[in-house]
């Protein structure tokens, strides 16, 4: 089960007076995540990088801002893969110091400033949604109504007409319980107008 993050977590080092700082946190999408990169380059104009890793919906993306191909954000990418993140940002602010490390001082660096943070991260479960829809006789919506919580569902719409058609959301491992219980109590009258 993938995990994100309950709120953001921070790490600040500084190896051979290069000082890296950390960020971990939570982002829903590409799109939030490269508008906190764009975010922290106004924070710190004078930084020489701003390293980058997403794992997001699946998808990962990765920046090395400059640094040598390969030495900030791939390594920093293969850290959430091993913490099974999704949803996260890792963001790493370089301030070069004079002295260079190389590939492997880069890496390190660029690995421990996430590593770091995340050891002060709390992690939550991700709880992917899904959304039913179906018609149920009139005579049951007040007790579908009363089943929602029992499930985790939220109801999104209802509208009246030759039943009670209603769109419902919920997390994916509640959808088949969900399912049964409406086909139980309809006496299988609930229509699913999308099911296969």
């Amino acid at each position: 089960m993938p995990f994100s993050l309950q709120s953001p977590v921070h790490s600040d080092l500084t190896i051979k007076k290069s000082r890296f700082i950390g960020c971990v946190e939570p982002v829903p999408d590409r799109a939030a995540a490269l508008a906190r990169v764009a975010a922290l380059w106004q924070e710190h104009p004078s930084a020489t990088h701003v390293c980058w890793a997403l794992m997001a919906g699946g998808h990962s993306a990765a920046n090395d801002d400059g640094e040598p191909g390969g030495t900030a954000g791939r390594p920093m990418l293969e850290v959430l893969r091993h913490q099974d993140l999704d949803g996260v940002l890792a963001t790493v602010v370089r301030y070069y110091g004079g002295t260079p490390l190389g590939a492997g001082g880069l890496v390190r660096a660029y690995t421990d400033s996430v590593a770091q943070a995340l050891l002060h991260a709390v992690k939550v479960p991700v709880v992917r949604l899904t959304t039913l829809r179906c018609t149920v006789p009139y005579a049951l919506e007040g007790w579908l109504r009363r089943e929602l919580p029992a499930h985790s569902a939220q109801l999104l719409d209802v509208s009246h007409g030759e039943g009670v058609d209603v769109t419902l959301q919920l997390p994916e491992g509640q959808a088949a319980a969900l399912k049964a219980r409406i086909h139980d109590a309809s006496q299988g009258q609930a229509i699913w107008p999308n099911d296969t």
